[in-house]
């Protein structure tokens, strides 16, 4: 492992990362709201601390291993956004402590989209802009860490696909092949950013509103410019154009890259994972419509609309509300929060488990119960047409195994902080999931919480978006050993 290299390209993305502070500084400016010191402060600071990291070992040049990948992988989250945490607390009367800022900071790079902060609505136009920036960064960092560099290491949800999917998923080792990607991928996102945000002018936001949303439609994020999220537009129209936009960037950005390169939209077609998730996402807004119509919640159209929205913002773990679910009856709550769990397509910005993960549980449960009518029977999984090796499902048990042991230590880590049982479950698994919002206590805010919770949650937001794994490799002796 080269310490000296790792140094280097921490010190660069810090430099890089800095450079994203200059547009809020723009918007400061733009809407005098007097906060454009706080973030060239921040700016300084980070240009700084990424000099004395990156000059020293500059002419350091070694190509990457497989262990350098881990750690630059937990490293890239971590270090920028403790560093993005600097200009939520340096902004005067609205700053934040320690805690709430680093919670913030992680909640917006993680798209996790759970929130500190209340009265959203009277923050500073620029803080508004830098928390949506956030959650735009950090899902395009998803994107290109989940298609073209987790696989590479062997881990994440793409290294599922890496024997069907063309291109760059096919490489062993980190190579120039996948700078070519991350570019077609950062096109792909930016245009699907900037048709979100026309699409949200067109139905009535202004361009700031359609700006900010787009960063976190697109990112799966969940961070709003309102309290009360895209339910203060009270739109039909911007509600169908934000599910929309949420469920393109739910389903994997390698079929949107293959169908970019390819120009034919066939795979979306074909891919079982994208067949799983609509079929999923449907069945669910109708048993949520059905239930609100029959216990007198909604009427019809109002019920339907609800249902839509809510199931598929809450089941690609974005988070934005227009309703509170939380309040919806009987166990409509539990369920919505329970389909976060599986989460969007490997290598969207989506959180949860992953759907291709969650297929091939489903899949292998039903070969097990096979197996006990055809004890004798050769029974294979497959993925589509492809047979998956034996090695990928024991993987896919492993890691369900190993989520489910960390789901049950934080719990028990949060509720040793004082906070009950429901919140404390559902702040982890929504933390874990990245989907933002939870129930009991921490329904409208996670302010209250102690701060050793937030510290909790802000780990267990890190593992859940770089598919644990990643994070877990770290731990271990043999990683150190050289």
């Amino acid at each position: 492992m080269s310490l000296r290299m790792i140094l280097r390209i921490l010190g660069l993305l810090l430099m890089l990362f800095s450079l994203t502070m200059m547009p809020p500084i723009l918007i400061s400016l733009l809407f005098a709201d007097g906060q454009w010191n706080a973030f060239a402060a921040a700016i300084a600071i980070t240009v700084i601390t990424g000099a004395l990291m990156f000059f020293p070992n500059r002419r350091a040049r070694k190509e990457l291993r497989t262990r350098d990948g881990f750690l630059i992988a937990a490293l890239f989250w971590s270090v920028l956004a403790l560093f993005g945490s600097l200009p939520l607390m340096l902004t005067g009367e609205a700053a934040l402590s320690l805690t709430d800022a680093v919670f913030e900071s992680f909640s917006g790079l993680t798209t996790t989209g759970a929130t500190v902060i209340t009265g959203i609505d009277y923050l500073p136009e620029s803080i508004l802009y830098y928390r949506q920036q956030l959650q735009w960064l950090g899902g395009m960092g998803i994107v290109v860490l989940a298609v073209a560099i987790l696989p590479t290491l062997g881990v994440g949800g793409m290294a599922l696909y890496r024997t069907e999917i063309p291109g760059p998923l096919k490489d062993s080792k980190l190579t120039p092949r996948i700078t070519e990607t991350a570019k077609a991928l950062w096109y792909i996102y930016a245009s699907l950013t900037i048709a979100c945000m026309l699409a949200y002018m067109a139905a009535g936001m202004d361009w700031f509103d359609a700006l900010g949303h787009s960063f976190s439609t697109i990112a799966i994020g969940g961070f709003s410019t309102y309290d009360a999220s895209i339910g203060h537009f009270d739109s039909a129209a911007i509600e169908l154009i934000c599910v929309f936009f949420l469920v393109v960037s739910a389903v994997s950005f390698s079929l949107h890259f293959t169908a970019w390169r390819e120009r034919s939209i066939l795979h979306y077609f074909e891919d079982p994972e994208a067949r799983f998730l609509l079929l999923f996402l449907t069945g669910l807004v109708a048993i949520t419509a059905v239930s609100l119509w029959l216990t007198g919640t909604y009427e019809t159209e109002l019920g339907l609309r609800h249902a839509l929205f809510e199931v598929v913002s809450v089941a690609t773990t974005a988070g934005f509300a227009v309703a509170d679910f939380s309040l919806w009856p009987g166990a409509l709550p539990f369920l919505l929060f329970m389909a976060a769990f599986v989460g969007g397509c490997s290598g969207s910005t989506g959180g949860g488990m992953k759907v291709i993960r969650i297929i091939l549980i489903l899949k292998q449960g039903m070969r097990e119960v096979m197996r006990l009518i055809h004890p004798s029977a050769v029974i294979t999984v497959k993925i589509g047409r492809v047979s998956v090796p034996e090695g990928i499902t024991q993987a896919v048990w492993g890691f369900f195994s190993v989520y489910v042991m960390l789901f049950f230590l934080m719990l028990v880590g949060v509720m040793a902080t004082g906070v009950d049982q429901v919140t404390a479950w559902s702040t982890v698994g929504s933390a874990l999931n990245n989907l933002g919002p939870a129930l009991g206590e921490a329904s409208a805010h996670y302010g209250d919480l102690p701060s050793l919770a937030k510290w909790i949650l802000v780990l267990a937001m890190l593992l859940g978006r770089l598919e644990i794994f990643t994070v877990l490799v770290l731990f271990t002796p043999a990683f150190w050993r050289r």
